[in-house]
């Protein structure tokens, strides 16, 4: 489960017969543009000879062409945002993924959905009520006064877990997360690709 969409094999009318898997992915935090790969059946290519040149050419034109195609597929309706970290005024990865949320959600006039996720139970949690503050305020300042909120605290169940089933629950299109909840240990990666049933956007730190 990745944010990559895969296209079929697309030839080119070249001498040097391309065939490439074309694949789009995030490449911004703000997820604004997408880099799309291409990868040449043949390699050893002269990069001076004329067939090269018209392949160049052509990968130029396909990327272009990929890229809206793209940008249309992933017109996002609901996003989540989870929140893992027990920083009362959130993390930095945090904060980037509330922001990210919120223009993703502009663009596409989507709506976002937050579900705060804990181990331990609220009454355990001393600034549980300040942590909400600033996700509230953060989303505010994105242009979202008005926003799901969850709170799935004390379960028992890993924060992995917990994002899959809400993202199946609420048929979601896409979820938003930093890569510092991965680093830190709170989410684990590889069980997030198998089990969220959505795109997920990793952002880097």
């Amino acid at each position: 489960m990745t944010v990559a969409r895969y296209l079929p094999n697309m030839p080119l009318a070249s001498s040097s017969r391309l065939e490439m898997p074309i694949i789009a992915t995030a490449a911004s935090a703000m997820a604004t543009s997408f880099n799309l790969p291409l990868r040449t059946a043949r390699r050893s290519a002269s990069l001076s000879s004329p067939s090269r040149r018209r392949s160049f050419g052509a990968k130029a034109e396909v990327q272009d062409s990929v890229g809206g195609l793209a940008a249309d597929a992933l017109a996002f309706k609901h996003v989540l945002l989870p929140i893992t970290d027990r920083n009362p005024y959130l993390s930095e990865g945090t904060r980037q993924a509330a922001a990210t949320t919120t223009a993703l959600a502009k663009k596409y006039g989507a709506d976002i959905t937050v579900v705060v996720i804990d181990e331990k139970p609220k009454e355990t949690i001393p600034e549980h009520d300040a942590q909400l503050s600033s996700i509230r305020w953060h989303l505010s300042e994105g242009g979202f006064q008005e926003f799901g909120l969850m709170e799935r605290l004390g379960e028992g169940k890993k924060p992995t877990a917990i994002i899959a089933e809400v993202a199946d629950e609420l048929n979601l299109d896409l979820v938003v997360l930093s890569m510092e909840a991965i680093h830190s240990k709170h989410v684990d990666g590889n069980l997030l690709a198998e089990f969220v049933p959505c795109p997920v956007l990793l952002l880097p730190l």
